[in-house]
């Protein structure tokens, strides 16, 4: 199921989307293609985050997931404007369950060694380790892996220039979650060009790796 986000994955970072106004949902998107990074993760923390996500995958250039999910209702929801894929910020038995029953990819959020074992219990392959920084970043994330060869995380919270390029080069990371490109503030200013350029930036950085 996760190779479907496997155009996510190339590009090693998602895009983490809190935006506040839906009609910005057009020029984001062309700043984020124009960087170089087509997919985003929206995060239902916003009233404008569905309608986000339908505009941006009504584009048909663009891998678009739901972020934040924290109900089955919000999952359905996503989908059913577009969402490719559910990422949430902890492990909900009911929401993963749900997604797994549709054939939704699903990316729960993880902070121990107990939540991964849970994750490893519904077949999942794949977790968010988050918030990675406050948790105790790369270090942290190294120790509570050790035992569990086969999952593979998408570190978020916290991720920067400064050491998006450290978690990327972990062999069990596959992809990195950051808000520094598209921060809400600067989308709310309408900063487009700030963003495709900051996006084009990351992009070479981690090309770099």
């Amino acid at each position: 199921m996760i190779k479907e986000l496997d155009k996510v994955f190339q590009h090693q970072i998602i895009p983490v989307i809190a935006i506040q106004e839906a009609e910005l949902a057009s020029p984001l998107a062309e700043a984020l293609v124009e960087g170089g990074l087509p997919c985003a993760e929206i995060t239902f923390r916003t009233a404008a985050a569905k309608s986000v996500i339908k505009t941006m995958a009504d584009r048909g250039d663009m891998l678009v997931g739901a972020g934040t999910v924290l109900t089955i209702a919000q999952a359905q929801e996503a989908v059913d404007v577009g969402a490719t894929f559910i990422i949430s910020p902890g492990f909900n038995p009911k929401v993963v369950e749900y997604c797994l029953a549709k054939s939704i990819p699903v990316i729960p959020g993880i902070a121990t060694p107990t939540e991964i074992q849970q994750a490893i219990e519904f077949g999942l392959e794949m977790v968010k380790f988050f918030p990675a920084e406050a948790f105790g970043g790369l270090n942290t994330l190294k120790a509570i892996s050790a035992p569990f060869n086969k999952m593979k995380f998408i570190p978020t919270g916290g991720i920067n220039t400064d050491n998006i390029c450290d978690y990327l080069n972990y062999p069990k990371v596959v992809a990195a979650g950051g808000s520094w490109m598209a921060r809400t503030s600067m989308i709310s200013n309408k900063q487009f060009e700030d963003i495709a350029r900051l996006t084009s930036e990351a992009v070479a950085l981690v090309a770099s790796i």
